[in-house]
């Protein structure tokens, strides 16, 4: 019995010492890759056209084959973190069938990169979740792991091929700045990645999402609100002029803050309606509790609640208006 055991288990063993010597780990799930691509070209290349039931139509006199197509393009590119320990343990899940997940994308701490999916297909990364008026994200981008355990800050190395990945996805999709957004912000009640230490600034500095103009934040007032950094002089002429009535002839012109040589003042109307703005940067504001938490942690990176304080409804009002 122990000599017909160890024949039987002979093949097993030595199958396994091949795979652990072979220069390619995922040389089997290449092999699904391929297949499976295979398989959907063979769909393309069926000729005439046809879904299920459309031999029930009227057919025209003859197949005719559109001489004007190409291959459809994605239009948002979705960053996420892995949350878990390191890449191999990431390539290892998005290679399971039984784990219904995967992206275009792993970039690892120590910047290499891992293409797994051609960009013109469809990868399972985003899930449930809405941006705009798109609710099949799957459908219309890229995803784009980042190993990290979800606590940590991102590796300068991994950040550098990120930003170099983009580059090249920009360029080749023709994909709009505002259209580079995070897992948290399509999934607002499900998804908290990318991490608060995510250098989404330095992203829309380089092209890649959206930024607000913080000297702009810092002149904002509400509309109820003295501007800030407005000469004192100026300040108390206006006072002056006030309280004397509209028929008093003021003793010196109010100056505007532009020509006491300050940065203008932008006003922010009283009309201004934080959830509305929410909804126009593209949140899903069903939760509006969810989308606020979403919103700081993209834009704010701290104190990550669902509320807005004055500062953080600035930074919304101006990102609103890059928005319209």
């Amino acid at each position: 019995m122990k000599r017909i055991f160890s024949r039987a288990a002979l093949p097993l063993g030595l199958s396994l010492f091949l795979a652990a010597c072979s220069p390619n780990p995922y040389a089997i799930t290449n092999k699904t890759y391929k297949k499976q691509a295979k398989t959907y070209a063979k769909t393309l290349r069926q000729t005439p056209v046809t879904n299920p039931g459309e031999d029930s139509l009227r057919q025209g006199d003859q197949w005719v084959g559109t001489t004007n197509f190409n291959m459809r393009k994605p239009n948002y590119v979705v960053i996420h973190h892995t949350a878990q320990n390191s890449t191999e343990q990431t390539l290892k899940t998005f290679t399971m069938p039984k784990t219904q997940v995967s992206a275009h994308y792993v970039i690892g701490r120590d910047g290499k990169v891992y293409h797994m999916l051609s960009d013109y297909l469809r990868a399972w990364h985003g899930g449930s979740g809405k941006w705009g008026n798109t609710t099949d994200l799957n459908s219309t981008s890229i995803g784009i792991e980042l190993d990290n355990n979800g606590a940590e800050p991102f590796a300068d190395a991994q950040i550098s091929s990120l930003l170099q990945v983009l580059a090249i996805l920009k360029k080749t999709h023709g994909i709009p700045a505002a259209n580079f957004i995070g897992h948290s912000d399509i999934a607002p009640s499900r998804k908290v990645d990318p991490n608060p230490t995510f250098p989404w600034k330095k992203l829309a500095e380089a092209g890649y999402g959206i930024w607000y103009d913080e000297t702009a934040v810092q002149n904002s007032v509400f509309e109820q609100v003295i501007p800030p950094f407005q000469d004192s002089v100026a300040v108390a002429a206006a006072d002056s002029v006030a309280r004397a009535g509209s028929n008093a002839v003021p003793a010196a012109p109010v100056l505007a803050p532009s020509t006491l040589g300050v940065a203008a003042v932008d006003t922010i109307p009283a009309s201004f309606q934080p959830k509305d703005a929410l909804r126009i940067i593209g949140y899903d504001v069903k939760n509006l509790d969810a989308a606020i938490k979403a919103f700081k942690l993209h834009f704010i990176q701290k104190e990550v609640n669902g509320i807005l304080t004055d500062h953080d409804k600035k930074v919304l009002y101006h990102l609103y208006k890059k928005s319209l």
